[in-house]
Parts: structure tokens; C-alpha cells; sequence
């Protein structure tokens, strides 16, 4: 049984109007964010135990709008637009950096980030920045290195290790792939300990 029964889309926004229209500031959010061929699908499918509740796209690209998921009462996840995919124009590109940039600024029920890297190509620059934003708002991140079952164990330790002496105090990262089941669990509890009312707040 999913750890999320009660999971569900609940809508897309492609601007912050709409989004202050349909979606009040209440409850917690945890984005997940990354370049476009990471894997943020799979891993939101992984970790909710839901095989289509965020839907993947052969073509890397095709997400362009903030995706809302309501996992419990009160509790999001907000899948953003994927970045870095040179066949989409630059056009294009700079609409999703105004989108993602304007609701990272703003939006004050966000506690938290997940960020999908694949494990074979490391932190990219795009990466780099919004750790460095995250860290200047003190938001914890949680970073999968995705499809990491296409390394064998000396390759997956050696880029846990690399990517952790990159890291700001705000994010930790782990292993992590969707098809193989490894680190489910642990994002998992990431995540829980993110939605988590905050003391106090209740």
C-alpha cells in the first residue's frame, strides 16, 4: 500500500497569478526541481508509491508548468519545469527561469527542495545556483543522485562523495534510482521530515 493513499494531482499553473488565484498560501510545499532528463518524474512516482501520479515524457522538455500534488492534508509536492535541455529554445528556457525563479522567491508555504541530479553527470551550474539560493533562504535540500543502479558500488560511493564536498549546510544528497528501488525510503523520509509541521506550528 502507498505510504500516500490519498495522493493526487491537484493542478498546473503556468503563471504566479494563477497560482495565487487557484492555490492559497496554506499547508507546506516541497518542490522538486533538476534538468530535464534527471528523472524527477520517476523519482515523484518512486517515493509516493504512485506508478502515474507525475507523469514522465520520453522527451525531456515537455514539463512547463508548476505541477501540484497534494500528498496529504496540507502537504504538496510541486514538480517545476526541468532545465538545462538544449533542444528547447532559449526563449523558451527564460520563460521557466521566470516561472521557477518567481515561485521560489515568493511562495511562502515552500519549506523545502528535492533535487534530482543524475548520478552519472554530477551537479551541473543551474544545480550549483539553486543550492546557492537555498542556502541564502535556509531551505533544506535533499539531493537524489538518480539512476545511480547504472554505476557499480565503488563509482556510486565515489560520486556521493564528491558531490557532499560540494554541498552548502543546507542540502544533503544520497543515492537514488526510481527502477532499482535504491534510496526510495530514505527520500522518503527526507521528504516527511521537510512536510513535517514546523514545532509550534501545528
Amino acid at each position: 500500500m502507498s505510504h500516500y493513499p490519498q495522493a493526487r494531482f491537484l493542478l498546473s499553473v503556468s503563471g504566479l497569478d494563477q497560482l495565487a488565484r487557484a492555490l492559497p498560501e496554506e499547508g507546506r510545499e516541497v518542490a522538486v526541481a533538476g534538468r530535464s532528463n534527471a528523472g524527477k518524474s520517476s523519482a515523484i512516482n518512486a517515493i509516493t508509491e504512485r506508478r502515474a501520479l507525475a507523469r514522465s515524457s520520453k522527451t525531456p522538455g515537455r514539463t512547463q508548468l508548476l505541477n501540484f500534488f497534494e500528498l496529504a492534508q496540507g502537504q504538496r509536492l510541486v514538480d517545476l519545469p526541468g532545465y538545462g535541455y538544449a533542444k528547447v529554445s532559449a526563449e523558451v528556457q527564460a520563460g521557466w527561469g521566470q516561472l521557477i525563479g518567481g515561485y521560489l522567491e515568493t511562495r511562502e508555504c515552500l519549506v523545502g527542495l528535492v533535487l534530482i541530479v543524475d548520478s552519472r553527470r554530477g551537479l551541473s551550474e543551474d544545480d550549483h545556483g539553486l543550492l546557492a539560493w537555498a542556502q541564502v533562504r535556509n531551505l533544506p535540500v535533499r539531493i537524489l543522485l538518480s539512476k545511480s543502479d547504472k554505476l557499480n558500488r565503488a563509482e556510486g560511493q565515489k560520486i556521493l562523495q564528491q558531490t557532499a564536498r560540494d554541498l552548502p549546510p543546507c542540502a544533503t544528497a544520497q543515492l537514488f534510482s526510481a527502477q532499482a528501488r535504491l534510496g526510495v525510503e530514505e527520500a522518503r523520509d527526507a521528504l516527511e521530515n521537510m512536510l513535517a509541521p514546523a514545532a509550534g506550528n501545528e
